[in-house]
């Protein structure tokens, strides 16, 4: 089954989930869209949020995708259930994966979430949490400095530690917390920086491995595994400034993957590539 499993995201943080399915599935083609012109989702409206995702979706769907990836936790929250029940394609989202690892490494129920203010007041990792286990303690916290200085291409140095220190102190006051959850694709570029500013007795997840893992499954299920031995050309596509989503791409993908990519412009208004 050679057709393109396909990747949405508000902008570029959805990259970190590619990444992570190149790896674990070599042999799948992968299209990327993200909306960086646009981005941030997290301080929009439901409904904004769900028409954008919806433009996003349409236009990987004219290309033929058969699989779909949310890649975005405020899209994910908002749109997940509803994308499930009109397509007819298999489609996944990051929010469920990320609490299933959550409570894999907890090891005394104490569990933080930062994420954007959409996903934060959603409550949809809260709730994907508590279904699993009833007794574990939640605490969430909205980051919205993080996304936009990530776009901008800023994922270390003085500026990055700086912002992401002043807007985590509300969750360094909780000792016990031992797990904190990445409710946003953009935030494990700040990965080490985050860790740095929590301390090494908290465990940090990112849901793109999980949500990797969960892909393979699925694919697996419905018999869409690509058999093929040819190494795939992957179409990036964002809805923005090309060479800052370029250069971003470098700085994640190594050199080997980073060649066995397209990157284009696209306007998804009207399900034109320029």
């Amino acid at each position: 089954m050679n057709r393109a499993i396909g990747v949405i995201d508000s902008g570029v943080g959805g990259l970190t989930v590619v990444h992570e399915l190149m790896r674990q599935l070599p042999k799948e083609q992968l299209i990327y869209l993200g909306d960086t012109a646009r981005c941030p989702y997290g301080p929009r409206t439901k409904e904004e949020v769900k028409k954008y995702t919806w433009e996003m979706v349409d236009f990987l769907l004219t290309k033929d995708i058969k699989m779909l990836v949310i890649a975005c936790n405020t899209a994910t929250a908002f749109t997940l259930h509803d994308l499930k029940e009109k397509l007819n394609i298999p489609v996944i989202g990051v929010i469920q994966p990320g609490a299933r690892a959550a409570i894999k490494f907890t090891r005394n129920n104490q569990v933080g979430i930062i994420g954007t203010e959409g996903t934060v007041n959603s409550s949809a990792y809260t709730h994907a949490l508590k279904n699993i286990k009833t007794d574990i303690h939640v605490t969430a916290l909205a980051c919205p400095l993080f996304v936009p200085m990530v776009e901008k291409g800023i994922l270390s140095g003085g500026q990055a530690l700086k912002v992401v220190n002043e807007s985590l102190q509300p969750l360094k006051y909780d000792r016990e917390m031992d797990t904190l959850i990445l409710g946003c694709t953009h935030y494990p570029l700040l990965k080490d920086t985050i860790q740095e500013v929590m301390g090494k007795h908290v465990t940090i997840i990112s849901s793109s491995e999980e949500t990797a893992r969960e892909t393979s499954t699925i694919l697996d299920v419905h018999q869409l595994l690509n058999k093929e031995e040819l190494s795939p050309v992957h179409q990036f596509y964002t809805t923005g400034d090309l060479e800052i989503f370029i250069e971003i791409s470098k700085s994640i993908f190594k050199e080997a993957h980073f060649q066995m990519l397209t990157i284009k412009n696209a306007n998804i208004s009207h399900n034109q590539v320029s």
